[in-house]
């Protein structure tokens, strides 16, 4: 998954417990707004790009440390100087290959809490039916874990999303914090590496997924007959794209 892999990170064992010792932000929940997506693909297609692009900030903050995750302050931690709330999302099993929803997993003793995020995406697959995301396991790839980690991140307007690997398995987990957000760049030719990137490695309209990407971004967009043109603050992107919304070209 190339750039990707460096958010699959091997670090200590979880420590579990069932303590809330610390409130959820206000911002790390929301309410999804409307149009809503039906399937997969039209959700990687509206969120994939503003979260891939975020992940390069958090991979730049985190470096190569290890993470560790305490459950009862329901934290990540990538070294004593690095500490963020978590929401987990799932686990996933290596012998099995199988997901799990945090919410689905009884065994687990996490708070309702702290699978808040898990618990929405069950309620928003139910109502627009989305089978991946309110079916409680399945059979999955591991490369497909990336898949749920930026449709959550950019869904809930996180600063990132962490697959941390503990040997037999994977948790995914998003991650919310002020600190990560400051450090974020708004980098014109980032967009040029990310989306071509993103395209290359998961299913969706370029297109659509091109103009969700750039709105967030703040661009003002145009265009007609397969081009998108989008400015600002005297930078400018240029895409042309075929009759099918694949894309052909993209300069800036």
């Amino acid at each position: 998954m190339g750039f990707l892999n460096k958010i699959f990170g091997k670090g200590t064992k979880t420590e579990q417990g069932t303590e809330r010792k610390q409130g959820v932000q206000a911002d790390q929940v929301t309410s999804i707004k409307e149009p809503e997506c039906c399937t997969e693909q039209e959700l990687i297609a509206k969120f994939g790009g503003i979260a891939f692009d975020k992940q390069c900030d958090f991979a730049e903050i985190i470096g190569n440390n290890n993470w560790n995750i305490d459950m009862v302050k329901e934290e990540i931690s990538f070294g004593p100087d690095l500490c963020f709330p978590i929401q987990v999302l799932a686990t996933f099993s290596y012998s099995s290959e199988t997901w799990l929803w945090a919410w689905a997993n009884s065994k687990s003793g996490l708070s309702e809490h702290i699978i808040e995020q898990s618990l929405l995406l069950k309620k928003y697959g139910e109502d627009n039916g989305i089978d991946l995301l309110h079916n409680n396991s399945f059979d999955f790839s591991k490369d497909e874990l990336h898949l749920i980690g930026l449709i959550a991140s950019g869904m809930f307007n996180t600063s990132a999303y962490y697959i941390a690997d503990y040997g037999q398995g994977a948790m995914v987990v998003t991650i919310k914090s002020d600190f990560i957000d400051r450090q974020g760049k708004d980098d014109h030719h980032r967009i040029l590496s990310v989306f071509p990137q993103l395209i290359s490695q998961f299913e969706m309209n370029h297109k659509d997924a091109l103009l969700n990407y750039l709105k967030v971004k703040g661009y003002h967009i145009s265009g007609h007959d397969g081009q998108v043109f989008a400015r600002k603050e005297g930078n400018s992107i240029t895409a042309v794209f075929d009759e099918q919304s694949r894309l052909l070209e993209l300069k800036g």
